[in-house]
């Protein structure tokens, strides 16, 4: 079982940036599609952005599409998430999850679903005040 770890959360000003980023002792076939969630009070996980990590292909939902950015390190085995000009609306729970390629390849036409990803980091608070 792949360990994702994650880091970056905090608290910034309305317009500021972060970047959260979502590390593993290594990344398998079955753990080759990353994607990060956030997730409100009361409601599901949302899907907002997903990496091929070995083509480098990204999705990203329309919440979020032209503000934020995935990318990775490969050296380091490490999926970062820069989020740029946060609103108060952006303030949730982040987590990276893991799974297979299928995954990534499904989000242009359906989305990211929290059922389908079974590996998944402890999560990080982002508030925008």
């Amino acid at each position: 079982q792949v360990q994702l770890v994650e880091s970056g959360g905090g608290s910034v000003q309305a317009g500021g940036s972060l970047r959260l980023s979502c590390g593993a002792s290594r990344w398998t076939d079955s753990t080759d599609c990353i994607a990060w969630f956030r997730q409100f009070a009361g409601e599901l996980r949302e899907g907002l952005a997903s990496l091929y990590t070995r083509g480098d292909n990204a999705w990203y939902s329309d919440s979020v599409q032209g503000r934020f950015t995935i990318y990775q390190d490969k050296r380091e085995n490490t999926v970062y998430l820069e989020m740029n000009s946060l609103r108060p609306g952006d303030s949730a729970m982040y987590y990276c999850a893991a799974d297979h390629r299928a995954q990534c390849l499904r989000a242009p036409v359906y989305g990211l679903s929290q059922y389908d990803f079974h590996a998944w980091g402890q999560g990080t608070q982002v508030t925008v005040s």
